[in-house]
Formats: C-alpha cells, sequence, structure tokens
C-alpha cells in the first residue's frame, strides 16, 4: 500500500510539473483565439485535456458563460470527469469581487454540480481537495453567511496550496481567494500583500498566465498598491485579447493611477469585443469606466455617445443571464451610474435632479440614482426634491443592513450624508452642512470602493471641499481637494477644486501647478467638449465660487 501511495505521489508530482498546453489548441475549432496559457492536470480523459486547459483559461478570465460551455462540452466527452463539475460550480459561483449577496436561485445550480462531483468515485485525491474547497462557497448558504463561506474558501484553498506545492494552479487560486476575501476594512492589506507574493513568486515560470496577471491587477486595485499593478495591467490584454473581460480590466489600474487615455483604449476593445459576443453586461461595465475616463479629460462629446447608446444595450440587457465578470448587477449598475456621472460630472444640477430612478434587484445600484437627484436638486435649491431622495436613500440603507449587506448600506450611508449636507447648505445651515461633509468624508475613508464602479459618483471629500469654498474657506478646501487626489489622481473635478481654492487662497505657485495639471489632463478640445476646460486655458485665475442662496 505504501509503494501505491508513493507512485501514485510521484506520477501526480509529474503531470502537475509537466509542460503547460497552449488554452488555443489548433483542432479544436479556436486557432484565432488567444486566451494565454494554462495547464491544470486532470484524471480525466487524455483527449479532454486540450478542451479542459481551455475552459480554465476561460475561468481565469471571468468569462463564465464561455468556461461553462467549455466545461460541459468535456464531461459530453468523458461524463466522469468529476473535476469539470468543479468547473462549472466555480463559473456559476460567479465575480468572486461581487460584492452583493448571491440569492439562493443562483447558488442551488452551483451546488448541484458540487454535488455530482461528489458523486462521482473516479476523481483523483488532489481534485476532491479542489472539490471540497469550492463547496464551502455552497455550503448550507441557507443558514451561514455569504462572508463566513467566503473565508472558509479562503482557507481550504490555502491547505490545498501547502499540501500540493507543486500544483501552481492551486496557488494561483488560493491568491485569488486571499484578494477576494479580504475584509474591506483593513487598511494595511495583509490579504492582497500575500496574494501578490504569491502570484509574483510564479510570474516567472508562467508568464503568459492569464489568471496570474489578472489576479494581481485586482490585488492591486487599491490606491496605496495601485502602482505595482501597472505591469500586470500592460501585459494582460495582449495575453488574453479573445476574453471581452482581459481586454477590460487593465483599466481597473488605469483608473486608480488616473491614466485616463489608457483606460479609454482598452474599454474601447472591451466594448467592441463584449458586444460581438453579446455579453451585454460586460460591453455595460466597460462602458462605465470608459464614461469616467472620458469625462476625467473633458471629452463630454464621446461621453455623450455613451450616453446616447445605453438605450440599445438596455434593449439587449439581460441582469439575469451569465456572461463574463460583469455579471446582471453590474450592468445594472452601469445603467444607473452612466447617467448620473454625465450629469455630476458636468455640474449639471438640474439634469441630475431629474434623473429617471428605475427600481431594480438591486437596491444599493438604485442608490446612485437618489443620490444624484439629492445632490442636484440640493444645488439647485430645491428642497422638496432632495428631501424625497435623501428619504430614499435612507430606506435603502435600512433594507441594504437587513439584507446583511453592509458595505453597500455604509457607500448608501456615506451618499446621504453627502446629500444631507447640500440641503443644509441650501438651508442657511452652514455649521450643519459642513460637519455632515466631514462625517461623509471621514467615512469615506474607512471603506474601498467596489470593483463594480470606477470611483465614486462625487467623492466625499471633493465635495466637502466645493462646500467649503462656498462658505468662502479656500485654503481649508484646499487640503480637501489635495487628499481627494491622493485616492483619485488626476480627477478633473477635484485638479479645478484646487487650482480654485489656491488662486482664491493667494497661493500662486499652487494654483499654477495645478493649472498646468489641468492643462495635462483636459487639454484643450473642440466644440461640445468641457467648457470649463477650454475657459481654464483662456484665463489665469478662475471667477469666484458661485454661492447658493
Amino acid at each position: 500500500m505504501a509503494v501505491v501511495r508513493l507512485l501514485q505521489f510521484a506520477f501526480v508530482s509529474l503531470v502537475v510539473l509537466a509542460p503547460a498546453v497552449r488554452a488555443q489548441e489548433p483542432g479544436h475549432g479556436m486557432a484565432a483565439e488567444k486566451l494565454g496559457t494554462v495547464h491544470f492536470v486532470t484524471s480525466c480523459r487524455a483527449s479532454t485535456a486540450p478542451g479542459f486547459d481551455r475552459a480554465i483559461a476561460l475561468l481565469h478570465s471571468f468569462e463564465f458563460r464561455a468556461a461553462i460551455a467549455g466545461f460541459s462540452a468535456v464531461l459530453a466527452a468523458d461524463s466522469s470527469c468529476a473535476i469539470a463539475h468543479w468547473g462549472i460550480a466555480l463559473s456559476r459561483w460567479g465575480n468572486p469581487f461581487g460584492s452583493s449577496i448571491r440569492p439562493a436561485a443562483r447558488l442551488r445550480p452551483g451546488r448541484d454540480e458540487i454535488e455530482r462531483a461528489d458523486r462521482a468515485t473516479t476523481a483523483a485525491p488532489r481534485e476532491r481537495a479542489y472539490i471540497a474547497a469550492a463547496a464551502q462557497l455552497f455550503a448550507d448558504y441557507e443558514h451561514i453567511s455569504q462572508r463566513a463561506r467566503i473565508v472558509a474558501y479562503e482557507r481550504a484553498m490555502g491547505a490545498l496550496a501547502a499540501e500540493q506545492p507543486a500544483d501552481t494552479e492551486a496557488a494561483i487560486f488560493h491568491a485569488l481567494a486571499l484578494a477576494a476575501s479580504a475584509p474591506l476594512d483593513d487598511k494595511t492589506y495583509a490579504n492582497q500583500l500575500k496574494a501578490v507574493a504569491i502570484l509574483d513568486g510564479i510570474a516567472a515560470q508562467q508568464p503568459d498566465h492569464p489568471g496570474l496577471v489578472h489576479y494581481l491587477i485586482h490585488s492591486h486595485d487599491i490606491p496605496a498598491l495601485a502602482g505595482g499593478g501597472l505591469s500586470a495591467a500592460r501585459r494582460y490584454a495582449s495575453i488574453a485579447p479573445s476574453a471581452p473581460h482581459a481586454l477590460h480590466m487593465p483599466s481597473h489600474i488605469f483608473t486608480r493611477v488616473g491614466a485616463w487615455g489608457e483606460s479609454i483604449a482598452t474599454n474601447t476593445k472591451s466594448v467592441a469585443a463584449a458586444r460581438r459576443e453579446g455579453s451585454i453586461a460586460e460591453a455595460l461595465h466597460a462602458s462605465d469606466y470608459m464614461m469616467y475616463a472620458y469625462l476625467q479629460t473633458g471629452q463630454d462629446r464621446a461621453a455623450k455617445g455613451i450616453l446616447d447608446g445605453l438605450p440599445a444595450l438596455a434593449t439587449q440587457f439581460d441582469p439575469n443571464a451569465i456572461g463574463s465578470a460583469a455579471g446582471g448587477s453590474a450592468g445594472v449598475y452601469a445603467l444607473a451610474a452612466i447617467p448620473a456621472r454625465w450629469a455630476l460630472e458636468r455640474g449639471a444640477w438640474a439634469e441630475a435632479a431629474a434623473l429617471d430612478a428605475r427600481p431594480s434587484a438591486f437596491v444599493w445600484a438604485d442608490a446612485v440614482t437618489w443620490f444624484a437627484r439629492a445632490l442636484g436638486a440640493a444645488r439647485m435649491g430645491n428642497v422638496s426634491t432632495a428631501r424625497a431622495a435623501l428619504d430614499t436613500l435612507r430606506q435603502a440603507q435600512a433594507r441594504l443592513t437587513t439584507n446583511d449587506e453592509a458595505d453597500w448600506a455604509e457607500k448608501v450611508e456615506i451618499s446621504r450624508l453627502s446629500g444631507a449636507a447640500w440641503l443644509a447648505f441650501a438651508g442657511r445651515d452652514t455649521s450643519g452642512a459642513i460637519a455632515l461633509a466631514r462625517e461623509a468624508a471621514v467615512r469615506e475613508e474607512r471603506t474601498e470602493k467596489s470593483a463594480i464602479s470606477p470611483g465614486p459618483l462625487a467623492p466625499a471629500r471633493e465635495l466637502l471641499g466645493d462646500l467649503l469654498l462656498e462658505v468662502g474657506q479656500p485654503a481649508p478646501a484646499l487640503a480637501e481637494y489635495e487628499a481627494t487626489l491622493k485616492t483619485e489622481p488626476n480627477r478633473l473635478r477635484a485638479l479645478l477644486g484646487a487650482m480654485r481654492a489656491a488662486s482664491l487662497a493667494g497661493d500662486r505657485a499652487t494654483a499654477a501647478r495645478y493649472r498646468a495639471q489641468v492643462r495635462a489632463t483636459c487639454p484643450a478640445r473642440g466644440p461640445g467638449d468641457r467648457p470649463g476646460c477650454r475657459g481654464v486655458l483662456s484665463s489665469e485665475d478662475p471667477p469666484p465660487p458661485r454661492r447658493v442662496p
């Protein structure tokens, strides 16, 4: 028996270390594809290996619909391939960075796949460890919280990676689990840094692995770490250009460092690829990131083109469809966020106050519209509309708290506080307004943005800076704008605010420095682009702020 075990271990070790197979081998009708290089050892029929590797490559790029089809094709060729059920289950779990609570209707099919895998008698011990780890994501979901299940999965993958040190796939999946399970209030970023260390340790061996660069991007998708993700961001799209999500993901880092041109370029490709494949949620998600980048550079004509294209995408969008990383919730969020960004970034307060609120299954996505309405109405002095919107935000926060979606509940409360600050200012309660805005800013610093969004609709510290400018306190306002720019580099409204605040405070050197940054970020453009950008180039000193009556 000991000899048999020794031989089994030797075999597994050898095949784990076997040369990688391209995920798009010719002969499978996928010669034109480029998904990166992945090899996942299985005990399934040898003939299924190329198809299985392709499905794994798709899974690593969060192309879940295509991955499910790939794993299903493997099962059609070898019904005893238990690990293919594992692949389908992980694909049905969806984006590990999705922050909403998954409903039972979505979890049930995943758990069914795990049970099918468990019933198989042919799975190798290593495969059973993968299946057992994934089972934690679905275990007793009726009673165990989603957070607890995610943490249990990370620990199980950590144990598997430790037991199989030659299995780089286990290490890569563990790194993903570490980043996805990172506590949102942990400002040491311990999980992300552990994930980076694991992935960096494998990078030289597998430079063309799509999951490796993908998860490096996610692990660096934090202001304090973003610079370290630039190399992965600039490689991923060329490693897996056949995956629309791989074309989008670099913009997570480009957004974090304020590289707007690179964000626009990669999202343009992602939207086109997603539309070709009918992945409408991904097209919407990438469009939101692209919209944000266009608005930061004052390219309002291009941004308006995205806005005008939303109805056509909305008619094709099925929020319940399994697609890529950008699932139904991301699509719903983008449909709400894009019009809100269009109004708020341009300071079009009347447009913001009049936004059409369309209820969805995602309360936190609906809150985007209500926040824009509240802020726009308050800035216009429309008290009744602002109050109604703020009341809706309060109700949304309560529902999210009840539903155990604490992070979204906090984000909605921050939005409510920011809107309430401007309503207080409209009512001439200056001290109350500043106190509310400051509370929102402090609370926002304790959170991290969701991967579903390129950034806050209106950063709380930026809004505090706007408020301080309105009440004639330019020096404190400058400090708030500069704090905003530390986490939101090259954000146009914060740059313009800093320039104005410095000028009004008599700090000509700082004003000139920010004026130069505005020029670089928002160069002079043609008709239809941001008037504020053109105005800054034709005038050395901006006009004083307009006070809300």
